[in-house]
């Protein structure tokens, strides 16, 4: 797993991390590091990417002695101003403020076009002073390049990045980019963008994020599935009748109904961030943790999805989505979707994968559901409460838990659905289950690409859902309304019954308590 080590599975005291505490080692030895943050007076620099790059200070992980931090954008601001901007997004902690303080001085600001020489020549200049003035060697120097910018400019500021603000060594510095989704809105344009940045940086200077990899819970799933004996045998078509994976929120667009618009939640959730999820749950065991080897084994997954079939699509918008202004009167955008995707190899041959998600619906959660086959020659009669399933909840609340048929307490025979649970809220007591975006962008510095989406990935993500985004904007497959609150289309549920789905009655799983 590069300069980290493999994963390591002896007992140590927790909350202790080898895997931070090692890069922390080799932040500490190789040199000055620049993290760059264009687009840095932006909502998401502001409410994702300087929040992040906090909590990596507060817990030791960028030095003030040798990490430096450049906020880059058109707005003329001066560095009080965008540290004012972002000092109400940091969280306060036990310290107080001296932390944010001290943060915050690491945070200088350069103002520039997007596309002109010039202010990448300051952005440039203000850096090499910066390295000078630690005494960096020459040619030693890192730097990080994070675009919390729209797509529509990465093109432009890579060509500007390469030209007049990179390490220009080959030795032991190097200079990396992070890119933000959605990355393009079909093959043709993803395959478009991936060539203009292709052209000016190498496959390894390229970090296509995509903070759902960086989750606690998606995380785990490789320890799950490969470093436990339950799994193993029954991981596959001949116990598990199907699996979802659902994302859903209870708000809607909230004023971003115009830029939404674009794009839908098939674009925005489901073909980058549910499949993902779908790779690490259906891939095959990689030879090793070495990040190649692990998205290998996705890659084969995305091949091996079966053209998705219009019969086996659900599209919905929530009633009220076009009181927004900036939403055309006549949009077929979807806010929901539900879709069944069958993927055609040996291990999963039969059984279908449910990607489901929604705005505005009546509960905000994301889980995935593992739901296995009836028990044949059931002596007990009790398949109608439900069948065994394996539920991993990514959020809220973070838990994995096996629902399963146990004997209700006394003197009767009967049966209800309960569950075996590991609670990490009751279970990590005091243990703070680290941001999405702080674990990625640790993942940048230290060079570990695993979590990132590699070219070929994004490449056959796009191969599976344009022919689908191009019939529902050509309004052949039509959103049907459902209210805001509910579960979404009523077609979705049936869709689901369709694909073989047994819904649980009666049942309704409550996440421990901390007593």
């Amino acid at each position: 797993m590069s300069e980290l080590g493999e994963w390591h599975c002896e007992k140590r005291p927790f909350p202790k991390n080898e895997s931070f505490t090692k890069v922390h080692e080799t932040v500490s030895e190789t040199g000055s590091l620049s993290i760059i943050v264009l687009g840095a007076s932006g909502d998401l620099a502001k409410k994702k990417t300087f929040p992040a790059l906090f909590n990596l200070y507060r817990q030791g992980f960028l030095p003030s002695n040798e990490v430096h931090i450049f906020g880059y954008a058109r707005t003329k601001i001066s560095d009080e101003e965008l540290r004012d901007r972002i000092r109400g997004y940091l969280p306060k902690g036990k310290e107080g403020t001296q932390d944010v303080s001290n943060f915050l001085h690491l945070i200088k600001y350069v103002s520039g076009a997007y596309d002109a020489p010039e202010g990448f020549q300051a952005l440039d200049k203000a850096i090499s002073e910066y390295e000078i003035s630690i005494n960096s060697a020459e040619g030693s120097s890192r730097r990080l390049f994070y675009l919390a910018l729209p797509p529509s400019v990465y093109p432009q500021v890579c060509k500007m990045i390469k030209n007049y603000s990179m390490n220009r060594s080959d030795l032991v510095g190097w200079t990396r980019v992070v890119v933000e989704k959605p990355f393009g809105k079909d093959l043709a344009s993803a395959e478009e963008l991936s060539s203009q940045i292709g052209e000016l940086f190498e496959e390894p200077q390229i970090y296509r994020i995509d903070h759902y990899l960086g989750k606690e819970l998606v995380q785990n799933l490789l320890v799950l599935r490969f470093a436990n004996r339950f799994f193993l045998p029954l991981w596959n078509r001949d116990n598990v009748d199907n699996v979802q994976i659902v994302f859903r929120e209870d708000f809607g667009t909230e004023g971003r109904g115009g830029y939404f618009d674009q794009y839908g939640i098939i674009r925005d959730i489901i073909q980058n961030h549910l499949l993902q999820v779908l790779c690490l749950v259906a891939m095959e065991k990689p030879v090793s943790l070495t990040p190649e080897h692990i998205r290998d084994e996705k890659v084969k997954v995305l091949q091996s999805v079966v053209p998705i079939k219009d019969e086996e699509v659900v599209l919905g918008q929530y009633e009220g989505y076009k009181d927004d202004p900036t939403v055309p009167d006549n949009s077929n955008t979807p806010t929901f979707a539900s879709v069944i995707l069958h993927i055609h190899n040996e291990r999963w041959e039969g059984v279908p994968f449910i990607l489901k998600a929604g705005k505005a619906l009546g509960s905000r959660k994301a889980d995935i559901r593992v739901q296995l086959k009836n028990v044949p020659g059931d002596i007990f009669k009790c398949q109608n409460q439900g069948r065994n399933e394996i539920v991993i909840r990514l959020q809220p609340s973070e838990a994995i838990y096996m629902k399963l048929t146990v004997k209700q307490p006394g003197l009767e025979m009967s049966t209800a659905q309960s569950e075996l649970d590991l609670s990490y809220r009751q279970r990590y007591q005091g243990v703070v289950i680290p941001e999405a975006y702080e674990r990625l962008i640790l993942d940048t510095i230290k060079g570990d690409q695993q979590h990132f989406v590699r070219r070929d990935e994004l490449k056959a993500a796009w191969e599976i859902f344009t022919p689908l985004l191009h019939r529902i904007d050509n309004g052949e497959v039509k959103s049907l309304p459902y209210k805001p609150g509910s579960r979404g289309p009523a077609e979705a549920d049936e869709l689901l019954e369709k694909a073989g789905y047994v819904q649980t009655h009666g049942y309704l799983w409550i996440p421990p308590t901390l007593a």
